[in-house]
């Protein structure tokens, strides 16, 4: 804590004092709510309503509407907000972050912000990590909205169109990130108005905000189709990729090297940055690509899909570890989530990451996907007119939080303070030294009975720990991606008297992990975490799975100088400084210096991954541009709008660009070249070959311009009277402009994917890749709309009064990158008899044994 903060408070304790009068008064109407009957409760949502309606604004009405939910809680659910659950719930309505300890009751937090604002009529989303999540709170909390009078929906997985859009027309509607999103790329997609399911984006309170808005961020969402492109590449590839030799870089290139013209020194054919997860190629390395694949330049835009699968496969062989990042099961790729550890079915790496593993390992490399539709959750949550979130560890991520989405984070005191004791990190030389401290202190903590809750950062650690201690005889549980499926039953025991836990990562996990008595009298739950994480706060997640609601517990991490944290940012004078101590092999040193060196290597991870995002950002927000200004034309058709104006409009840039681009003001008009106007205007508005005339002796180009532009609309009228009525012609308009868009779209999407991959190579001419990408970027928009228009007025110039109008999409979704829907899926014969658990093929909704298979 600094100077100011000791003299006027934190930033947090300073919002807590002007927050705290409004907490008070709604503690002050606990009595008058208490005294209400049931309808009388409920009609306070009426009268709210109306207080709106005529003027007053949310705020005004805050304490009345919190001390209603409050209330309401206490009826239907036997809860009650405690006053520190009150102070979340203003923060939360403010549009910030609350970040609350683990087992401080977040969830029931959200009730009061949700429905207040939802007494506006305004759509309210509550967005978590999990349908799971999603759906327990819509039962649990909806019944105190639904009390209310409020309709709560909620959005999972397997849900249709028509299921989404009743869900999101309800007051509140629970949701997760992966589904909200990819419903908003979807419904921009969308060939009508009416299928579309959201009703606009206007208020998130996002549960778990670090997770979604922090570790998530840095995959965008894709939504996919069936791309006819060769997998082969990337074996080839793969064999290119084995052949190069890892070398090394001296120092870092700056700035200073580049004005001064000096080259930084490579060796070997490639360079593998370990912090930044990045990859480039070396002078020699594209030499010996080139070679290979028998081309003259690898940096020629005809070469982006070799210089992209190179690099993919150099990144698969050199960054991405099996059984850390991904295992390998039944002959597929399953990716491991790096921050709960589980595995992720139907999920793939993007971008041809995937394939690239697949033909490391030697698997069926699947067929590569077609990007339809793609948005980062920054750009996508910034979307929203006000967004919230309520997490157990917000703070260490504050200035991105700030930066990227405007939120701030408030800490809010917990309602029981926390006894649990956090241990002094022990750091050993060695992992084999410390590893052997670890499974000594496990069994000593098992010895008097008190569970054990050991977290690992990969699998691999996990079942050497597991090994361990079977071979000292201590019964334990494992909880990592390969054993997901107990995950429930492992986490309800991992609190009993005696218990000893392994699990990898605990973020998401192990939320309710109840102690019994005899476990609370051994000292509570005792977490061992075996190496420090990247991200300091799912090192506090998982220390927070003990000391839940003044529960007692302690926890210790175990480090070693060989651990990868210290191994690739702890300084080498620290490790100087702990061989100088003299340290006998195998003692552990606790010391307050260490840990702040280790913290200070994740506050480097953590500036690092923030730079990564921040990166992807930049890039996204030329995307973003574009993008809006697609969705805006798309939703004016699919509004239903008049789009003759729009279309006059391009027929007016055809032609002056046809004019433009054949006729000079140099030149007379007998000396103009008709013959390339024609070549350039006629193919697209079938008008009669232009020649000179007579009176065109005096004529000026751009009253050339203006009399072909008359006989164009002259033209399309004529084509407009072909039609029976004004309507349909403005439907074909729309059907045509939308059909033009949306394929334009795609295409120039997956081409703006390729320029991102191949505008690295840009570095090696010392030049910016962002500037690079952004100009190139600006120019392939330019030829896209530019095509847009060519192929939309040259189709309606060219239709047929018989031509269906019925609108399509343009493309078949076949997934998404964060899809759990596209696990394997058993496809059955029609006329197959259904299993007992199958739907009832009437129609019921019930399950085949519960309806017309009864008896069977």
């Amino acid at each position: 804590m600094n100077l100011i903060e000791k003299i006027f408070g934190t930033h947090s304790e300073r919002e807590l004092k002007i927050i705290d009068p409004t907490v008070k008064k709604i503690e002050a109407l606990k009595e008058t709510m208490v005294k209400l009957t049931d309808d009388e409760l409920k009609e306070n949502t009426v009268k709210f309503k109306e207080r709106l309606a005529a003027g007053e604004t949310l705020d005004d009405i805050l304490p009345e509407a919190y001390a209603t939910v409050r209330e309401a809680a206490r009826r239907v659910r036997n809860m009650e907000h405690f006053p520190v659950q009150l102070i979340g719930g203003v923060v939360i309505h403010q549009g910030r972050i609350a970040e609350m300890r683990t087992g401080e009751g977040k969830t029931l937090v959200s009730t009061c912000p949700a429905y207040l604002n939802a007494l506006s009529g305004k759509p309210v989303h509550i967005v978590t990590v999990n349908d799971y999540l999603a759906n327990r709170d819509a039962e649990w909390m909806g019944e105190i909205h639904r009390f209310l009078g409020l309709s709560v929906g909620v959005v999972l997985n397997h849900m249709d169109s028509v299921e989404r859009k009743a869900q999101y027309a309800c007051d509140i509607t629970y949701v997760t990130n992966n589904e909200l999103g990819f419903d908003y790329l979807r419904d921009n997609m969308a060939a009508y108005k009416d299928q579309r399911v959201l009703r606009g984006l206007e208020y998130a309170i996002i549960d778990e905000v670090d997770s979604v808005l922090i570790d998530e961020a840095r995959t965008p969402l894709i939504i996919s189709g069936q791309s006819g492109k060769s997998t082969k590449i990337y074996e080839v590839c793969n064999i290119c990729a084995l052949q190069l030799e890892r070398g090394e870089a001296s120092g870092e290139f700056t700035k200073m090297n580049a004005i001064m013209g000096e080259d930084i020194e490579e060796t070997g054919d490639f360079i593998v940055n370990e912090k930044d997860k990045v990859v480039n190629l070396t002078e020699e390395g594209v030499a010996k690509v080139e070679k290979f694949f028998n081309i003259e330049n690898l940096a020629d835009a005809d070469n982006l899909e070799i210089q992209h699968g190179i690099i993919l496969a150099l990144r698969a062989n050199n960054l991405m570890f099996r059984d850390k990042d991904y295992v390998v099961k039944d002959g597929e790729v399953l990716i491991v989530d790096e921050f709960t550890g589980r595995i992720m079915p139907g999920r793939r790496y993007s971008d041809g990451l995937h394939q690239a593993i697949e033909a490391k390992e030697h698997v069926n490399v699947r067929r590569e996907s077609k990007t339809l539709a793609t948005i980062t959750f920054q750009n996508f949550f910034n979307k929203f007119t006000k967004k919230a979130g309520m997490t157990g560890t917000a703070l260490t991520e504050e200035k991105e939080f700030r930066n990227t989405y405007g939120m701030d984070v408030i800490a809010i005191p917990t309602n029981v303070p926390v006894i649990r004791v956090d241990h002094e990190d022990a750091v050993y030389k060695s992992k084999k030294e410390k590893f052997k401290a670890v499974i000594e202190d496990i069994k000593a903590t098992h010895e008097k009975g008190q569970p054990v809750l050991v977290g690992t950062i990969t699998i691999e650690t996990s079942e050497m720990l597991s090994g361990m201690l079977k071979k000292e005889g201590v019964a334990h549980t494992v909880l990592n991606a390969k054993f997901h499926e107990k995950e429930a039953e492992i986490v309800a025991g991992a609190g009993a008297h005696g218990a000893v836990t392994i699990a990898t990562n605990m973020a998401g996990r192990g939320t309710d992990i109840q102690l019994d008595s005899d476990a609370k009298l051994a000292g509570g739950l005792k977490i061992i975490g075996t190496e420090r994480h990247e991200a300091r706060r799912i090192d506090n997640q998982l220390r927070g799975r003990s000391g839940r609601q003044g529960d007692p517990g302690e926890s210790r991490f175990y480090i070693s100088l060989e651990d990868d944290l210290m191994r690739l940012f702890g300084s080498e004078r620290l490790i100087k400084i702990f061989e100088s101590l003299g340290v006998p092999d195998g003692e552990q040193i606790e010391h307050r210096m260490l840990s702040n060196a280790i913290e200070r290597a994740q506050m480097k991870i953590e500036n690092n991954n923030y730079g990564i995002r921040e990166n992807l950002l930049k890039y996204d927000e030329v995307n973003n541009e574009q993008r809006e200004v697609i969705y805006e034309e798309r939703n004016k058709v699919l509004e239903g709008d008049n789009m003759r104006p729009t279309i006059m409009r391009m027929v007016n840039d055809i032609v002056e660009h046809a004019v433009d681009m054949s006729i000079s003001d140099d030149l007379t008009p007998q000396n103009w070249d008709y013959k390339e106007l024609n070549e350039l205007l006629i193919p697209i508005i079938p008008l009669k070959p232009v020649k000179y005339e007579e009176d065109m002796e005096s004529m000026k180009k751009n009253e050339l311009a203006h009399r072909l532009k008359e006989e164009a609309v002259k033209l399309y009228e004529e084509k407009e009277a072909e039609f029976p009525s004004g309507d349909q012609v403005r439907e074909l308009e729309r059907f045509v402009l939308l059909k033009v868009i949306d394929n334009k779209w795609m295409n120039h999407i997956d081409d703006m994917e390729q320029l991102r991959q191949g505008i690295g190579l840009q570095s090696l001419g010392q030049r910016d890749p962002l500037v690079e990408y952004k100009i190139s970027a600006y120019e392939m928009f330019d030829e896209m709309t530019a095509g847009i228009t060519e192929d939309t007025v040259k189709l309606l110039y060219h239709a047929r009064i018989e031509q269906s109008v019925e609108r399509e999409p343009a493309a078949e979704i076949t997934g998404t990158n964060k899809d759990d829907s596209l696990a394997k899926t058993p496809i059955r014969k029609k006329d197959a008899k259904p299993y007992p658990n199958d739907p009832c093929p009437c129609g019921s909704g019930k399950k085949y044994k519960q309806c017309c298979g009864r008896g069977n």
